[in-house]
């Protein structure tokens, strides 16, 4: 079995997303008596870091056409090299955009949202997440090969270093289907499905004004910020930060969430968050029946004084 990982990389730049998914590829091949082949687009981090999480071989595509993102031009240059059976991407947004396509052009079977490591190779088994993050079903692959995209902190960033080596591809892939008109890129801020911490607030805050607690709060926590679609929809808060069904899904360590009910759409996008915190001043407030730990009272009062407990422990 020859195992294949997409190793997305941000401005060049490899995130954790792309580490999670090389150690989740070589857990594979360690099963499977094989070695782990990643393959990044126009990358300037060094492979060095892939080889440390389990790369043994990194193929960098180089090409001045995939520049800009387009889905369909990235999985092609994808297939172009990937020659193995078994693919591995992150979920992340472009990288779960390039999967299905890519499994197309293969003819491959594809699971999505994948939380652990395989049950069976062969067969191919594996659990994933399903019906918008409220369920899990065990998915079995058939065909030709299988192509997974990992939920993110799912798996974890595991150390398994390997001696690697690297190899350059030069390829000209048309990339006709995408003009970018501007980029915008947020700085100085933690990648929101990337964070082991996120502290998340709703219309309980009353207003944008009130925002500063929360940050604060996440501040100390070295967390990022979410927020429920409300208060997204409402212009509070960025569209950026909602997280729920019809925003990002998330899977921190810790989610704490502030003045939000807990709709079964908020749910769909948390519940996979290893510890859930709810504050609310709402004793009935759906949340607190999916929570870990729930505390009934007013936020103005108990994040400040959070917050000034932190800081103190943390000296």
């Amino acid at each position: 079995m020859a195992v294949f990982v997409y190793a997305e990389n941000i401005n060049g730049v490899y995130k954790k997303a792309a580490l999670e998914a090389v150690s989740y590829a070589k857990a594979i091949a360690d099963q499977a008596g094989d070695t782990v082949t990643a393959i990044s687009v126009n990358p300037t981090d060094s492979s060095d870091l892939l080889y440390k999480y389990g790369a043994s071989n990194v193929i960098n595509v180089k090409d001045e056409g995939l520049k800009s993102f387009s889905a369909k031009a990235f999985a092609q240059a994808v297939s172009e090299v990937a020659d193995g059976n078994t693919i591995v991407f992150p979920h992340t947004t472009d990288a779960s955009s390039i999967a299905p396509m890519l499994a197309v052009m293969k003819n491959y079977s594809l699971i999505t949202n994948v939380l652990e490591a395989p049950e069976s190779l062969s067969p191919f088994q594996v659990k994933r997440r399903a019906f918008s993050g409220k369920g899990f079903m065990h998915a079995k692959a058939e065909g030709n090969g299988v192509i997974i995209t990992v939920s993110q902190n799912a798996f974890g960033v595991k150390e398994n270093a390997v001696s690697g080596s690297e190899e350059v591809k030069n390829l000209s892939v048309a990339n006709e289907d995408t003009k970018v008109i501007s980029h915008e890129q947020s700085s100085g801020k933690l990648d929101l499905k990337e964070a082991e911490v996120v502290v998340s607030a709703g219309r309980g805050m009353k207003g944008p004004e009130n925002w500063g607690m929360i940050e604060e709060l996440a501040n100390v926590l070295g967390a990022a910020t979410a927020c429920s679609k409300p208060v997204s929809d409402i212009g509070w808060r960025p569209h950026t930060e909602h997280v729920g069904q019809t925003g990002k899904a998330i899977s921190p360590n810790l989610y704490i969430a502030v003045g939000i009910s807990g709709a079964i759409q908020h749910l769909a996008g948390v519940n996979s968050s290893k510890t859930i915190v709810v504050i609310n001043n709402d004793a009935e407030a759906p949340f607190f029946k999916s929570a870990d730990y729930g505390v009934v009272g007013d936020a103005f009062q108990i994040i400040p004084a959070l917050t000034e407990k932190i800081k103190a422990i943390k000296g």
